[in-house]
């Protein structure tokens, strides 16, 4: 049993493994175990539904065999399970493998890789792309390369987690603006001395579905000779007329410097994540990034999948049409039985406010109970006090789901006072 710790830290059994009793270990355990009981005590402690379907508008979960509508995916075209992405998929597997057992710039890279680097840019309008394993790997590694002590980043104050997370890791100076303002972020980028400026922002912000105001953004980096890293992840491919994102939406084409992204929202629904923008920075980022340089590249599914729904989505936007339609059907009969929606009303994230954390919870276990799947969102992901039902609307939802979905939160919201 030397394998597992020696004779001397020999401990509980918990099947075939072994586990140390030492008093670090036993304290550590009491520290979690405390907040553990601390989280659940204040209704925000997050289970797992087992779902035992593909991910698409209707899923099964392990507790019923009777399908359900799933409203809380990033699924937002519909094609996590598209026969046509899922061969693709296949294809790849069959001609480029399992996965390459490397780091990208050992014998990580295939002509798969590249070629959906240059649809990515071609999509966005860009001179070229770097691929990571995800998009919080992006802001992981972009802050860090390309900033330094001498740099300054301007971050809005409700920005995802990872984007703080990678500003932390860089030694730039940084200021956090309060959220959509610009005269505090003028403000801020007045008084920085700074050599290069870097406003970075949520395209739209994934817990509220509110929408940058990225016009006011670019004037004010033209005026203070900044550039601006946007994230798109809840905007790629569904987002604007034809799915080029918040900076389609708000008319800023070629404005924005760079885009962080994922492909593992709309775009199939898998994983991955990508920054395209100059093509000098990129070259810079793929030798200093170090999530792209110390971990494996995307196994050839996910890029041959990625890369048909990327060919897809520039030969028709259907999808996306069918999606706003959705989003406006929802909203419209959501607000008219007197439901608090936050969100700007274009986008398809539609938050259900509901304050408390423990109602969001059964308001969430109900609506399953009547065929809805939905989460209720608490500390921390969201404020304190702020909690809710996130609804994300799917280009795969029929009418008659969004009529069926309505129908429950109505029935759910007046057991529990929500509305009367």
């Amino acid at each position: 049993m030397a394998f597992f710790g020696g004779a001397a830290r020999v401990g509980r059994l918990v099947g075939c493994r072994q586990y140390s009793t030492t008093t670090g270990r036993t304290k550590m355990l009491q520290v979690i175990q405390q907040q553990i009981a601390d989280t659940k005590a204040a209704g925000t402690w997050k289970s797992e539904r087992v779902i035992t379907s593909k991910q698409a508008a209707h899923i099964t979960v392990s507790t019923s065999d009777t399908p359900v509508i799933n409203m809380c995916a990033n699924n937002y075209l519909g094609l996590a399970d598209n026969a046509d992405v899922i061969a693709a998929g296949i294809e790849a597997m069959q001609t480029h493998g399992n996965g390459l057992a490397s780091v990208r710039f050992i014998c990580g890279t295939q002509d798969i890789h590249k070629e959906l680097e240059s649809k990515v840019a071609e999509f966005h309008g860009t001179e070229d792309t770097i691929l990571y394993a995800s998009c919080f790997d992006a802001n992981a590694a972009i802050f860090e390369s390309l900033l330094t002590a001498e740099d300054a980043v301007f971050s809005d104050e409700l920005n995802h987690a990872s984007i703080i997370d990678g500003i932390r890791l860089c030694k730039a100076e940084k200021s956090r603006f309060k959220h959509r303002d610009m005269t505090d972020l003028e403000d801020k980028l007045r008084s920085s001395k700074q050599r290069l400026k870097m406003i970075v922002t949520d395209g739209v912000f994934s817990m509220d579905g509110t929408i940058a105001p990225l016009k006011d953004i670019c004037d004010l980096a033209e005026e203070y000779e900044a550039v601006v890293l946007i994230d798109e992840c809840h905007a790629t491919g569904f987002f604007g007329k034809t799915g080029r994102g918040t900076s389609e939406f708000c008319g800023v084409e070629g404005r924005v410097d760079f885009i962080n992204s994922t492909m593992g929202k709309a775009l199939g629904g898998a994983m991955g994540g990508y920054t395209t923008g100059p093509a000098d920075a990129i070259a810079l980022l793929r030798n200093k990034a170090r999530p792209y340089l110390f971990s494996n590249t995307l196994p050839p599914a996910v890029v041959g999948a990625t890369a048909k729904v990327f060919d897809m989505l520039m030969k028709d936007s259907s999808h996306i049409e069918k999606l706003q339609d959705n989003t406006a059907l929802f909203r419209e009969k959501m607000t008219a039985a007197g439901f608090n929606l936050g969100g700007d009303k274009e986008h398809a994230i539609c938050p259900i406010m509901l304050g408390d954390a423990r109602l969001a919870a059964n308001v969430a276990d109900d609506m399953l109970q009547e065929g809805v799947f939905v989460i209720g969102f608490s500390f921390p992901v969201v404020p304190m006090g702020k909690a809710r039902i996130r609804v994300q609307i799917s280009a795969a939802h029929s009418t008659e789901d969004i009529e069926f979905a309505v129908a429950k939160f109505i029935a759910v919201g007046k057991k529990h006072g929500v509305i009367a």
